[in-house]
């Protein structure tokens, strides 16, 4: 064995190890650092508009598109939004009225002639796309079955009755009844009882779902029952369906039957039916099925445990007949509950098969009646001998409409898995909106927008039967009863055809409703930009879904953990389909209002840096209609980054520093040196990391059709077109893959790629069965061998290397891929670009404390240098180490401060100076302690005249209520005299502490702005020998204002806001120039 990874290792270290210099933009370090100095346009960040319930004006928008040119907003995104009047309270401009066309042309026009661009939620509400123009027919619809039982011979004659409105017929098929179907439980007369009291436990077994049984109060935290169920002769059960009430409930449930005396575990599984939401499924009270090997007894039980919600049922089906387990979650009729679903969630393992034939339907013979149903629905058929099962089968609306809009703009969701309404969709709202507005005033007009998919699944279109037949190569028809939960042919056939059915749906997804948005777009002069993921019922894969947009966005939030996988979705999907910009939904968060502020939003801001997010988008810009109304209108999600808030302006220092690092992440390429694949199974909205990267490393998710249709080798590695590369493709723990892909990943092993993972076992699919699986497994000998990831973790296949059952660090240490950065510490976080001339990483401190940190990058013969993107600055790092792999650079780093190493690239030999320090500590040449002079603003309530602060403090803290409940801006005056300034160095003005923001000037020459670690800006080319006048324009947020309005007589309060969590209670926010202050050295 060590004599096999050695030559490995002698063979692998021979390959070519430079960047291909195609795939790296050619961009000058001195034209890097203009830009990064005098950053370009192109990459202004963006905004979300949100134009709520109707709340909106021609003076509002004019203002509010001329506040975000004033600090650097370079897109505004407008969204029709319409929330419940508890919470925003409508305004008079309806949607479509005649005064919002007006409001809508100034708002365009406006932004054209401040270079503003502009995008178009591409319907109202920012979920999806749908409208009142919308009909069913064009709509997201499922397939449904009405069906009854005949018994043969028989001249059936009879009309069939269509369940539900709006119902379109697909197909009618006949087939016979299987046996086991009288053997469910409720035919055995049984006794049912509680031990938590249910109501009415009968009612659970009496076959009416609409009888529920339940327990009154909440399940308390741990609680657990025991449902006992027993009957007088013995009972054989091969499944259990639980029908959920209308309450919500989740629980452990573990089914158990008595064998002797003694209660044996038949089934443990999980029961989750809290979100009865129709976009988390077109069946909101979809059963929970389960199919198990047949049990015989005469008492079962349920133990329920880990309850929450309503312990309850509407109906208990214990039952001797064939069941898909899980069939309704398969068919997408009842989805994740919640808005992250795992990698894995709808993946699910083999079922066992059921013992006896008679309890299976035979497709051979299914009989297609789909002839026999005249137009008015009567259906005409000698029925054979038996008994027979007729199923008219055809499409329902899932009813999801789009929104949250106003009434105006609410209708039916458009068919994402069919295009055919799509320029209807374009042309009845974003195409009237063109038609409306000349062509000179919306210049500004570029993209169409589409925000995180929230409206759910569907599993049947127009044409979907031959669809299907095209894609897979067999008639789904014999296979729709296993929609109702039956099994045809075999348990494994019929999850094969569910697979298919699930893998259609994501890529009709991807390919009808985002290519199709793109293709109408790009047909009237606009370019799509979409959010690649879904928070509910997302029925799609997230890489091939985002693959298909013009523009790729992730989201994340500024508290919790929203946007832990949103953001890596989105940079992997642009990362493999080569699109440079990635941008984030930025800082979406819920409460606190007005309480947030730049410092802040940086940790969580940077964090996003290192998903690979380098175009950001800021959350949310609420327009501002009423100019007597302050804060103004709000919602209660989101942070307020409008015009109105207190630090807006001042809030442009936070927009250059977001505009300095999404220049520089746009360089080049990003290097990630693992790609993950995420495999075939659908939907999925993120990929796994199995096994897990140590720190220092990174990675991109990769899907089939990159690999299948965009992936080569070079040198050993994994090449896109687009240039970027991996150095090791590592397969998820599944036994599944089609041939198709499996074939490909063997040809790139042969080349010279690595692999590390397990070989399958089978297709997913009944494409080509059963002889797929023959050939992938004849493929799987070829390529794994005797590679069992056991006995033998190791084997060559051509060029390349398989790996299995070897760790992480073994596969490295394999490939001799060393971290890209060392990083001791795991709250230290880091992305890397490279670029034709240099290297850039960017590392950023997540913690509250300074810290001072060696990292060793994997770069060596390269000058490093520090640029700071707060304000621009950059400087050579003269101490530093370097080996024959890498560079070490002693690097201090504040509470929450980032920044950049930047490697350039020279012909000289790099130059250390580690006599010297790379981040030396000030030297305090004086403190201010003279007396302050401060003026606060009098119409936000101030104090009427300046007033002198002796010492610094934080305002909460005075007894003035004019200062200690103000909110906005105050100017801070003071002189301080310098003796003398000592050549060669550089001089700072340190804030100590500032709550919430400063802009300073000194001798009447603005400096810069200190709004976070290490407060303190660079005074040199303003601090003069002699007397020097300080000016500080500190501003706080609107909290103070907002607890000090609520002590008032609601006629005595000056602020207005819809949403106002604010009470005489609430904590105030600390606020002002605190200080110390001092002016340092270096």
């Amino acid at each position: 064995m060590p004599a096999v990874i050695f030559l490995i290792v002698m063979i692998l270290a021979s390959l070519e190890s430079v960047a291909q210099k195609r795939s790296i933009k050619n961009t000058s370090s001195k034209s890097i650092e203009r830009g990064f100095k005098l950053v370009p346009d192109s990459v202004r960040p963006s905004m979300y508009w949100y134009w709520m319930s109707d709340n909106i004006s021609v003076e509002g928008v004019k203002k509010d598109v001329e506040a975000m040119a004033k600090i650097g907003i370079g897109r505004a995104f407008i969204g029709n939004i319409g929330y419940p009047k508890e919470e925003v309270p409508y305004g008079n401009v309806k949607l479509f009225s005649d005064e919002w066309w007006k409001v809508m042309r100034t708002a365009i026009a406006t932004a054209t002639e401040k270079k503003i661009d502009i995008g178009l939620f591409n319907s109202p509400g920012w979920s999806q796309s749908g409208g009142p123009w919308i009909k069913p027919s064009q709509s997201m619809r499922y397939l449904a079955g009405d069906e009854i039982n005949v018994t043969g011979p028989l001249l059936f004659s009879k009309k069939l009755i269509a369940s539900k409105p709006d119902f379109q017929d697909v197909a009618v098929l006949a087939f016979p009844a299987t046996s086991g179907k009288a053997e469910d439980l409720h035919n055995f007369h049984p006794l049912i009882t509680s031990d938590i009291n249910f109501r009415e436990p009968q009612k659970l077994l009496d076959e009416n779902i609409l009888n529920e049984s339940y327990n009154d109060s909440i399940a308390k935290p741990g609680a657990t029952d025991t449902i006992n169920i027993q009957v007088n002769n013995i009972f054989t059960a091969r499944s259990l369906l639980l029908f959920p009430g209308k309450k919500p409930f989740k629980a452990d449930v573990e089914l158990q039957y008595n064998s002797n005396g003694t209660y044996l575990t038949i089934k443990k599984f999980e029961y989750d039916r809290t979100n009865a939401a129709n976009n988390v499924g077109f069946i909101s009270y979809a059963p929970a099925a389960v199919s198990f090997r047949a049990v015989t007894s005469n008492l079962y039980r349920l133990l329920l445990s880990n309850m929450s919600g309503y312990a309850g049922f509407a109906e208990i089906k214990l039952s001797g007949a064939a069941y898909i387990e899980r069939y309704e979650e398969k068919q997408l009729a009842k989805m994740f509950q919640t808005p992250l679903p795992l990698w894995n969630e709808y993946q699910w393992p083999q079922q066992v098969e059921p013992e006896n034939k008679a309890l299976l339907i035979d497709p051979a013979k299914i009989i297609d009646l789909t002839k026999n149903l005249a137009a008015d629905g009567t259906l005409n058929w000698n029925v054979p001998e038996g008994d027979w099962v007729i199923i008219r089968y055809g499409m329902l609306p899932t009813g999801v409409k789009n929104g949250p809009a106003s009434p105006e703009g609410i209708g039916l969701e458009i068919d994402k898995i069919n295009n055919a309404a799509m320029q209807h969709h374009f042309d009845s709202f974003v195409g009237k909106i063109q038609q409306r507005i000349p062509l000179t005033e919306r210049t500004s007009l570029k993209w169409l927008v589409a925000d995180s998919y929230e409206t759910g699944s569907q599993n049947w279109t127009d044409g979907m039967l031959p669809i299907f037949q095209q894609q897979y190569g067999y008639n789904p028809l014999p296979w729709l009863p296993v929609l109702s939960g039956r099994v045809v042919g075999t348990a494994e056939q019929s999850n094969r055809f569910l697979w298919d059915l699930r893998r259609l749906i994501a890529d009709r997804v991807a390919y009808q409703y985002v290519a199709g948005l793109r293709e109408v777009s790009h047909k009237n002069g606009l370019k799509i930009w979409l959010e690649n993921y879904g928070h509910w019922g997302y029925p799609s894969e997230f890489l091939k879904y985002g693959g298909q947009s013009d523009e790729i966005s992730g989201e994340f939030w500024n508290e919790g953990t929203l946007g832990d996988i949103e953001c890596r979705a989105a940079s992997s999907a642009a990362h493999i389909y080569g699109k440079n910009k990635v941008s984030a939904e930025s800082f979406t968060a819920a409460g606190l209002g007005y309480a947030r502020y730049p410092a802040g939003l940086k940790k969580r801001g940077d964090w996003s840096f290192t998903e690979g997010i380098n175009n950001s988008l800021l959350h949310v810009f609420i327009s501002q209609p009423y100019e007597d109304r302050n804060p103004g209108i709000n919602a209660g999600f989101g942070t307020e980054f409008n015009r109105k808030n207190t630090w807006f302006y001042q809030g442009k220092a936070f927009v250059d520093y977001i505009r300095r690092c999404n220049f520089l992440l746009q360089q080049g390429k990003p290097v990630n040196d693992v790609a993950y694949f995420i495999g075939e199974d659908a939907p999925k909205m993120t990929g796994v990391r199995n096994p897990e990267l140590p720190n220092g490393l990174s990675y991109d998710y990769i899907n089939a059709e990159v690999l299948m249709e965009r992936a080569t080798v070079q040198d050993g590695k994994l090449l896109l077109p687009d240039g970027m590369s991996y150095r090791l493709l590592v397969l998820p723990q599944l036994e599944t893959m089609r041939p198709e892909i499996l074939e490909k990943i063997g040809a790139l092993v042969k080349e010279g790629l690595t692999v590390l993972g397990p070989a399958p076992l089978r297709s997913p699919s009944l494409q080509n069965y059963p002889a797929a699986d023959d050939r992938l497994k004849k493929m799987v000998l070829d390529i794994w061998g005797n590679v069992d990831g056991k006995k033998i973790t190791i084997g060559k296949y051509g060029k390349g290397n398989l790996l299995n059952g070897v760790s992480m660090q073994q596969a490295l240490d394999m490939l001799q891929i060393i971290p890209d950065v060392a990083l001791k510490d795991r709250y230290v976080l880091y992305t890397h670009r490279k670029t034709t001339e240099g290297d850039i990483y960017f590392l950023t401190n997540q913690t509250d404390s300074s810290i001072s940190i060696e990292p060793a990058f994997r770069i060596t013969g390269k000058q490093p240098e520090w640029w700071d993107a707060v304000d621009g600055s950059t400087r050579s790092l003269p101490a530093f180490t370097q080996t024959s792999e890498t560079t070490i650079i002693p690097i201090k780093l504040e509470a929450y401060q980032s920044g950049f190493v930047f490697f350039r690239n020279t012909n000289d030999k790099p130059v250390m100076q580690n006599s010297k320090e790379n981040f030396p500590v000030p030297s305090i040449i004086k403190k201010i302690n003279t007396p302050w002079k401060v003026q606060f603003d009098t119409a936000m309530r101030g104090p009427l005249q300046p007033v002198v602060f002796d010492k610094l403090m934080d305002w909460t803290k005075s007894n003035n209520d004019a200062i200690k409940n103000y909110s906005g801006t105050a100017i801070y005056k003071t002189t301080c005299t310098i003796s003398s300034l000592p050549s060669g160095n550089t001089f700072y003005l340190n804030v100590g502490m500032v709550k919430v923001m400063a802009k300073i000037k000194i001798n009447g020459k603005e400096v810069g702005a200190a709004w976070t670690a290490p407060y303190r800006v660079d005074i040199t080319g303003a601090l003069k020998k002699g007397s020097n006048t300080i000016e500080i324009e500190v501003v706080n947020t609107w909290v103070n204002r907002l607890i000090g309005d609520s002590k008032l007589p609601e006629a005595e309060r000056k602020t207005w806001t819809n949403v106002n969590i604010y009470t005489p209670d609430s904590k105030p926010q600390p606020s002002g120039l605190i200080g110390p202050v001092t002016i340092e050295a270096v």
